[in-house]
């Protein structure tokens, strides 16, 4: 099965691209811009990537953000990335990226968007690996510095998807964002949202009806409500689960009591996705991993999770029929 999931053909549909700041990279570029982190070594990071809740992962994840500084930066950061991707046999990727963590620290939105894309073009090119942009916006800053983002995003929209939500749920509900999300629709883009990860399934049902999502990001809480998970079932609503990502925020605390299996038994768009791979401990085949040695996985189940991750994406027909004729032809030489 580890060799199966290793070479099974992936799709990434939430990932923070922030959140792949290795802390060796971190050091590297916290020397090279003269920041000063309050860590003495990469051993030093690790070691605080001890986290309670969501919160207390935010606090160290910004921390981070700060070596971030200058175009080379980025998309130092994003081909690192993609190398793992190549790595995990990810054919096609879409990213986050909060363009408020910088913007407030006083670097410029074309700074942080032109050196992702320029790393993303050369993955393409030289990976083959497709990809797909999508802007967050920070939930626990308020709806006017979300719809300033918005407007610096105008010029830029041959590259950006999607807008997204993320940062911290609880005390910031999706209808906080309601216009901004109906703004960004208008301006042709989709929308995506954290929910039910920490907050309640009520966020899950208001980021589909307020927010008019085309996804929501996480949504393990659904389960609170049977009624809602045969919605999701029956609407084939994508849930992109990030199962190292919810041991580590302490959203279960064993991956054997995780109810990702659960759901994909029960007929939902569940796909498995690494979150902040830096801080959670695994990308792509990571997660792959631990879910299939904790609770019982067989390969046309594991293929499932991909061919659903290929079905939510933002891809076009040709490309997903592309990639699930990938995935099935894998499984049929493998069964």
């Amino acid at each position: 099965m580890k060799r199966f999931i290793h070479n099974l053909p992936k799709v990434e549909l939430h990932l923070h691209i922030e959140g792949s700041l290795e802390p060796e990279l971190m050091f590297e570029l916290a020397q090279r811009n003269q920041v000063a982190i309050p860590f003495s070594s990469p051993e030093e990071v690790r070691e605080a990537y001890q986290f309670s809740n969501l919160q207390s992962f935010l606090d160290i994840y910004y921390q981070g953000a700060r070596v971030l500084l200058h175009e080379q930066d980025f998309y130092d950061l994003t081909w690192a990335y993609l190398l793992r991707c190549q790595q995990d046999r990810v054919l096609h990727t879409e990213i986050f990226f909060d363009p408020q963590t910088h913007t407030e620290r006083g670097i410029a939105f074309d700074t942080v968007i032109h050196g992702i894309c320029r790393a993303l073009a050369q993955g393409e090119q030289e990976l083959g690996i497709t990809s797909q942009l999508i802007m967050c916006f920070l939930r626990h800053l308020d709806e006017e510095s979300a719809f300033a983002t918005l407007q610096m995003a105008e010029s830029h929209l041959d590259k950006i998807v999607a807008v997204g939500l993320d940062s911290s749920e609880l005390g910031h509900p999706p209808e906080k964002f309601e216009r901004v999300f109906a703004r960004a629709q208008a301006m042709g883009l989709k929308t995506v949202a954290h929910a039910g990860e920490e907050g309640p399934s009520q966020n899950i049902k208001n980021a589909i009806e307020l927010l008019g999502v085309s996804r929501v990001d996480h949504g393990v809480r659904c389960v609170d409500d049977p009624a809602l998970v045969e919605q999701l079932s029956l609407s084939r609503m994508p849930l992109t689960v990030c199962p190292l990502s919810n041991i580590k925020l302490k959203v279960f605390e064993t991956m054997d009591q995780h109810n990702l299996m659960q759901l994909l038994d029960q007929g939902l768009c569940v796909t498995i996705n690494a979150d902040d791979p830096a801080y959670f401990g695994g990308y792509m085949t990571d997660n792959f991993l631990a879910v299939a040695e904790a609770l019982p996985m067989s390969k046309a189940q594991a293929a499932q999770l991909s061919l659903n991750a290929i079905e939510a994406s933002f891809i076009d027909q040709q490309l997903k029929q592309k990639y699930s004729q990938l995935v099935t032809d894998y499984l049929n030489r493998c069964s």
